[in-house]
C-alpha cells in the first residue's frame, strides 16, 4: 500500500463539499448510503496505512537505537584496543602494539559507519512519524465526516418519513372531509329550504287568487249599482 497515495485520497474525501454532491443527485438518500460505504471503505484502508506506518516506525526506530548501541560499544572497543596498544609500547612490544592500533581502527570505522547509520535511520524516523501523525490526523477527520454524513444521512431519513407520515394525515383529512356528516346535512337543509319557498309560492299564488275573487265581487256590486241607478233616472225622467 502506498501511504503517500492513501494519504492523497484522504485529504480529496475530507476536503469533499458533502451539500454540493447532495444537491447534484437525483437520490440524496442513496447517494448518502453510498457515501457512508465509501468513507468506510477508505477508513479501513487508511486505519491499515497507519497501522503499516506506525509498525514501520517502530522497526526504524528499532533499528536507530540499535545503531547507536553498536556506535557506543565500537567505540568502548576502540578505546581499550588503543589502551592496550599504549600499554604493549611501554612494554616494548611494538609489534603487538601495532596489532591493537590496528584493532582500534578498525573499530573506529565500524562506529563511523554505524553512526552514519543512526542519523540516516534518525532522519528516516523523523519522516515516518510525520507520515504516521498525518495519517491519523487525516483518519480522525474521515471518522468525524463519516459521523456527518451518518447524522445527515438519518436526518433526510427521519425528514422523508415525517413528510410521508404529513402526506397520509392529509390524505386521510381529506376523505373525512368528503365524507364530512355535516355536508350531507347541509344539503338536506338546502332540500328543505327549497320546499319551504316552495310552499311560501304556493300560498302566494293561493292568496292570489283569493284577491281577483273579492276584486270580481266587487266589480259585480259595482255594475248593480249602476243599473239600479240607471232605473231611477228613466223613472224620473
Amino acid at each position: 500500500m502506498a501511504q503517500s497515495s492513501i494519504l492523497g485520497r484522504i485529504g480529496q474525501l475530507v476536503r469533499a463539499n458533502i451539500n454540493a454532491i447532495l444537491d447534484d443527485a437525483e437520490d440524496p438518500e442513496q447517494m448518502l448510503d453510498q457515501l457512508v460505504r465509501d468513507y468506510t471503505d477508505n477508513i479501513a484502508e487508511a486505519e491499515e496505512a497507519v497501522a503499516q506506518t506506525v509498525g514501520n516506525l517502530r522497526l526504524v526506530e528499532d533499528d536507530a537505537r540499535e545503531a547507536r548501541e553498536a556506535t557506543g560499544e565500537w567505540g568502548n572497543k576502540a578505546a581499550a584496543a588503543s589502551r592496550r596498544a599504549d600499554e604493549l609500547r611501554t612494554q616494548a612490544n611494538a609489534s603487538e602494539a601495532d596489532r591493537f592500533d590496528q584493532l582500534a581502527r578498525i573499530a573506529l570505522r565500524r562506529q563511523i559507519s554505524y553512526e552514519e547509520q543512526a542519523r540516516t535511520l534518525e532522519t528516516q524516523t523523523a519522516q515516518q512519524t510525520e507520515l504516521a501523525d498525518k495519517l491519523k490526523d487525516g483518519l480522525n477527520k474521515l471518522r468525524a465526516k463519516r459521523e456527518e454524513l451518518v447524522q445527515k444521512r438519518d436526518e433526510l431519513v427521519s425528514r422523508a418519513k415525517m413528510a410521508q407520515a404529513q402526506h397520509q394525515v392529509q390524505q386521510t383529512m381529506k376523505s373525512v372531509s368528503i365524507m364530512d356528516p355535516t355536508s350531507e346535512i347541509n344539503r338536506f337543509e338546502e332540500r328543505i329550504r327549497r320546499q319551504e319557498a316552495q310552499v311560501r309560492g304556493m300560498e302566494e299564488v293561493a292568496a292570489s287568487s283569493i284577491e281577483e275573487q273579492f276584486e270580481s265581487l266587487d266589480s259585480e256590486e259595482d255594475e248593480v249599482e249602476v243599473e239600479t241607478r240607471l232605473a231611477q233616472l228613466k223613472q224620473g225622467g
